[in-house]
């Protein structure tokens, strides 16, 4: 999607000038619109650690039995195992940190170009909303270890217990410096990925470097650089090292430990939905680019008691994969041509810069425009020169990203002040967009939007009716590329907040989707 006022042009291409070369977390991400180096090897990061030893039983009446080598678990009644693979880092979990308020945007400009409909042209952008962070957070304990369990011997029964197989030494597990062992998510809280996927819609991608959102899984979310990073794929120019996860959620406690004493980047954020469509800075694009990382300490929030960090999108800085320039060169399992899809992600009205444009999804491979329905994402903000909706003059709304348009919804033959779509006016903001085929509404297609408050409360429907009635958006022509903060051609102006975000293949029913809130809910963001 690209924003097409002539009119800031000039003011665009000098910052496009400024922000080329090398980046580090040291500097101020809120300038230009990306130049640099694409070129060198990337490391390929730490190792995530697992527990050092055998796997432990833990017996159902209180007995804990502890494999030879393992670590010993405790059983009493939800107590924290000790676990000695990575280093354990000690969450500060009362950190405040001050948000600036959001960095003023260029307005997201096209070369060249057309103006779209809707007329107003938007000279600055919006600053972003507040900036207040969630402080406080309760710091982890450490884990309680338990004693007296007794070690199993070749097969014996520990005392009132499931009786040992010996205890299975675990082999392979490589401790990395600042490394967690990963838990696969919080027991007993459903997990967005697996309530899509008892839906019989597995998750195609899944990014959050905020917690575990796939059930089971147990590698890194993220990775970051300390020192030089370049712009583009393979940015790390300095040491990287993979985040992992602890209770399900992420491991902040160890980056703060690796990052100490130096500055940190998000390089890397890996896709846990085990497609490999792991997400870096995005490549030149058609209109900006290559794309900085974002500062791995920009976004400081507490989730569940833990301490973690989210994605900070500023101008300049965007993620991409599947497309001609990046290190994965096609989406694997994303959707294409008018397939089905359902996509979601946690958001926020903080932060918000209303360029072009912030959004999650599919998008084209070429990393250009190539035309109305060749990419289908979220995006939440102003809505641009675009569309919008109802309430409020600035919004900010949930809409769809189809290219050449955002969309709160067609209604009278006009994309302007959707009555359905009404502004989401909450610090953790859920976000939905459901893309149906042509079939659908005699012929005209669908699409819908859903939103809500990612910490209370039930989904409300924003928009379900048809596609708009221009050409090239029914039936839709997506190339099944996914991208994060920025455009479909990569426009790089816009700003916002990202923790986590996927996407499966159907169109997913209201009943799923009220599923998945409970799912977010159940989160607790900003608690």
């Amino acid at each position: 999607m690209k924003k097409i006022r002539s009119v800031v042009l000039v003011s665009v291409v000098g910052a496009i000038a400024v922000a080329c070369g090398q980046y580090s977390a040291s500097d101020t991400p809120d300038g230009g619109l990306g130049g640099g180096n694409t070129g060198g090897d990337s490391a390929s990061g730490g190792a995530t650690s697992t527990d050092s030893g055998g796997t432990t039983s833990t017996d159902t009446g209180g007995t804990t039995s502890t494999g030879t080598g393992g670590t010993t678990s405790a059983d009493s009644g939800g107590t924290t195992s000790a676990n000695t693979g990575g280093t354990t880092g000690a969450e500060t979990g009362g950190t405040t940190s001050g948000d600036t308020g959001g960095t003023t945007s260029a307005g997201g400009v096209s070369p060249g170009g057309t103006t779209s409909r809707g007329g107003t042209t938007t000279v600055g952008g919006r600053s972003g909303r507040g900036g207040s962070t969630a402080v406080g957070g309760t710091p982890p304990t450490g884990g309680t270890t338990a004693t007296g369990g007794t070690p199993p011997t070749g097969g014996t029964t520990a005392g009132g217990g499931t009786p040992p197989t010996g205890g299975t030494t675990a082999t392979g597990g490589t401790t990395a410096t600042g490394g967690t062992t990963a838990t696969g998510g919080t027991p007993g809280v459903a997990l967005p990925c697996d309530v899509v996927k008892q839906a019989g819609q597995p998750c195609v991608s899944a990014h959050s470097t905020v917690r575990v959102i796939v059930g089971g899984y147990t590698g890194p979310l993220y990775e970051v650089c300390k020192g030089s990073a370049n712009t583009g794929p393979d940015s790390c120019r300095g040491t990287p090292q993979d985040i992992g996860s602890k209770d399900g959620y992420a491991d902040a406690a160890a980056q703060d430990t690796f990052c100490a004493g130096g500055s940190c980047t998000i390089t890397k954020i890996y896709d846990q939905s085990g497609q490999g469509n792991h997400l870096e800075p995005a490549p030149q694009g058609g209109v900006c680019g290559p794309d900085k990382p974002a500062g791995a300490t920009d976004l400081k929030a507490t989730v569940n008691g833990h301490s973690v960090y989210g994605i900070l999108i500023k101008p300049g800085i965007g993620y991409r994969t599947g497309c001609t320039g990046c290190t994965v060169k096609q989406g694997n399992g994303i959707a294409v041509g008018d397939d089905p899809e359902t996509m979601y992600w946690v958001t926020s009205q903080k932060d918000l810069i209303n360029g072009c444009c912030f959004d999650y999804g599919n998008a084209e491979t070429t990393s250009r425009d190539d035309g109305n329905g060749m990419m289908e994402t979220l995006y939440f903000g102003e809505g641009v020169v675009w569309g919008n909706g109802s309430g409020n003059s600035d919004g900010p709304w949930i809409m769809a990203d189809l290219e050449n348009g955002l969309y709160a919804g067609w209604e009278n033959g006009q994309d302007q002040r959707i009555s359905t779509n009404k502004p989401l006016l909450f610090d953790w903001v859920t976000g939905i967009v459901v893309g149906d085929t042509r079939d659908k509404n005699g012929g005209k297609g669908r699409f819908a939007l859903y939103g809500g408050d990612a910490t209370n409360g039930a989904l409300q429907t924003m928009y379900d009716g048809i596609r708009p009635e221009k050409s090239g958006y029914a039936p839709m022509r997506k190339h099944g590329s996914v991208i994060l903060g920025i455009g479909g051609d990569n426009s790089c102006s816009a700003g916002g907040r990202y923790y986590e975000g996927a996407m499966w293949n159907g169109a997913s029913t209201k009943e799923t989707l009220d599923a998945l809130q409970a799912a977010i809910v159940a989160a607790q963001y900003g608690k």
